[in-house]
């Protein structure tokens, strides 16, 4: 079997070519702050590999919002990680890249769209290539211009993926047009190294909102009558309350209740309606 080299294979990928989860290197896709993506060859299939950065090499956001409420699993690391010794900064950059591959097998396994991940090997992500029609690297959404209805139709599809995230637990944390990739098929949701767990961070509500927030802002720009919706307020509410289904209909209309809601109250208004509907009916019939 006679492969083409591709290009001089990144030093971090070796061992993922010596175990053959990978054959060749074609390109590098992206490179950012916390990680270098790399176009891969798998036998007949193109994948992605995320080499994440090691700490050293970049400025890791001591983001404690994101980390509160990850397990450590033993006390010594929660102290190597509470002093920033190396130890400490080795154990949270293991935290910091395996919440992502958590969240995203998580996430796959509940079937929001995310990029199926295959393999976790020394800090190497092997994944899908999320792929547009013609089969090359599928563009952000914030470099594609839309139609109103086009614009519609993707904040619709979105907003269901947060549903079945909050309903399986995670919310992504920093969901924006930066981080959304249109595929041949919709959209696709990726970098998830903040994402958080629904039930145990005390910041995911908040968080939660500002992703759905960024959501409207983003397709409202396209089509207006998605700036007056509140989404975010009324998902979480159903959230909280354990009502929340991933084909729950959401009408983008939340009124916070100021306190106790007088149902009484409320039946005698309705009453009170129908009885004047009833009257003013009567009158048209028999106008004296």
């Amino acid at each position: 079997m006679h492969h083409n080299p591709g290009m001089k294979s990144p030093a971090r990928l070796l061992p993922l070519i010596e175990e053959g989860l990978i054959d060749t290197v074609v390109r590098q896709l992206m490179s950012g702050k916390e990680a270098t993506v790399y176009v891969v060859r798998c036998g007949d299939e193109t994948r992605c590999a995320k080499i994440y950065k090691e700490a050293d090499q970049r400025s890791f956001r001591q983001a404690v919002d994101y980390t509160e409420n990850r397990k450590t699993k033993n006390s010594r690391d929660a102290r190597a990680m509470a002093k920033g010794s190396k130890f400490g900064r080795q154990t949270q950059e293991a935290a910091w890249q395996s919440a992502e591959v958590d969240a995203l097998y998580r996430l796959a396994a509940a079937g929001v769209r995310v990029p199926t991940p295959y393999n976790f090997l020394d800090g190497v992500l092997l994944m899908e290539l999320v792929a547009n029609a013609d089969g090359d690297a599928a563009p952000r959404i914030n470099d594609v211009v839309f139609t109103p209805e086009e614009a519609l139709r993707h904040h619709a599809s979105l907003l269901a993926e947060v549903v079945r995230m909050l309903c399986a637990g995670v919310v992504h944390g920093d969901l924006s047009e930066f981080n959304i990739l249109l595929a041949a098929d919709g959209p696709v949701i990726i970098d998830l190294p903040q994402a958080v767990d629904a039930a145990g961070n005390h910041h995911a509500q908040r968080m939660l909102l500002r992703d759905v927030a960024n959501l409207r802002a983003y397709f409202g720009a396209t089509a207006p009558e998605l700036l007056g919706t509140d989404y975010g307020s009324e998902m979480w509410a159903l959230y909280e309350r354990g009502l929340l289904r991933p084909d729950t209909v959401l009408t983008g209309q939340h009124t916070r209740a100021t306190g106790p809601v007088d149902l009484g109250g409320v039946l005698r208004e309705i009453g009170d309606a129908r009885d004047e509907e009833a009257a003013r009916r009567l009158r048209l019939q028999n106008p004296s």
